[in-house]
C-alpha cells in the first residue's frame, strides 16, 4: 500500500487519477529544486505528470529539463506516495500517484522553460523546510535518514 500525504479525500468528490514522476537531484552536497509561482508560490521537487503513452523515465527527463534547465542521469526509484488535491491550473480534482527518483544532474542547458519556474540549489536540510508538499518532504527525509 502506498502512503498518502496531504489532504484527506473528500466524501462525494470525484478524483481523476494522475501519474507523475519527480526527482531528488543531488550534486556536491546541494539539491536542485524548483520554485513554481502559480497557482500558489511553492518550492517543489522537479517533476510532473506523465503524458498519455509516455514512458515514466522519459517524462522524468522532460519534466526536470522543463522545470530546472538541467539534464539528468541515472534515475533510481526511491518510492511513491499518493495525494488528493485540487489542481487549479487544470480545474481538476486529482488523485496523484507520485513516484520519486534519485538522479544526478549532469548538464545545465539553459534556464527553465516551464513558465513561472526557477531553479535553486539548496542545502538538503533547507530543502526539507522549504518544500511545500508533505510527500516531497517525507521522501527527502527518508533519503537523508538512509545516509
Amino acid at each position: 500500500m502506498t502512503r498518502r500525504y496531504g489532504e484527506v479525500p473528500r466524501n462525494g468528490q470525484r478524483y481523476t487519477f494522475r501519474r507523475g514522476v519527480y526527482a531528488i537531484l543531488e550534486r556536491n552536497g546541494q539539491l536542485l529544486i524548483t520554485h513554481q509561482l502559480d497557482p500558489e508560490p511553492e518550492f517543489q521537487l522537479p517533476g510532473g505528470g506523465i503524458d498519455p503513452g509516455e514512458p515514466p523515465i522519459v517524462a522524468l527527463h522532460r519534466e526536470v529539463l522543463e522545470e530546472t534547465g538541467w539534464k539528468m542521469a541515472d534515475p533510481l526509484r526511491l518510492g511513491a506516495f499518493r495525494r488528493f488535491t485540487y489542481m487549479p491550473e487544470y480545474d481538476l480534482w486529482a488523485e496523484k500517484m507520485c513516484v520519486v527518483y534519485l538522479a544526478r544532474p549532469t548538464l545545465q542547458v539553459g534556464p527553465p522553460t516551464e513558465p513561472g519556474h526557477t531553479a535553486h540549489w539548496v542545502d538538503p536540510y533547507d530543502a526539507v523546510q522549504s518544500l511545500g508538499n508533505p510527500g516531497d518532504r517525507a521522501m527527502l527525509v527518508n533519503l537523508l535518514r538512509r545516509g
